[in-house]
């Protein structure tokens, strides 16, 4: 299936919802943020959040610091 991933096209697995992509890549669920086409997909959505083919998806990692 091909996605855009962050900007860039990936050619990716077949996944069914935000919650299997974010598996895909071995990003944990809880330090993330996620929109797909320009929506925000809340956390409690990953799991039923469908992806479908050339979806643009935005995963931005949260990154801790002073």
């Amino acid at each position: 299936m091909t996605l855009i991933i962050n900007g860039e096209t990936a050619e990716v697995d077949p996944v069914s919802t935000v919650a299997e992509l974010l598996d895909y890549f071995r990003v944990s669920h809880q330090a993330v943020a996620v929109m797909a086409n320009g929506e925000i997909v809340g956390r409690d959505q990953f799991k039923a959040f469908a992806v479908k083919d050339g979806d643009a998806i935005e995963i931005i990692r949260f990154v801790g610091g002073g």
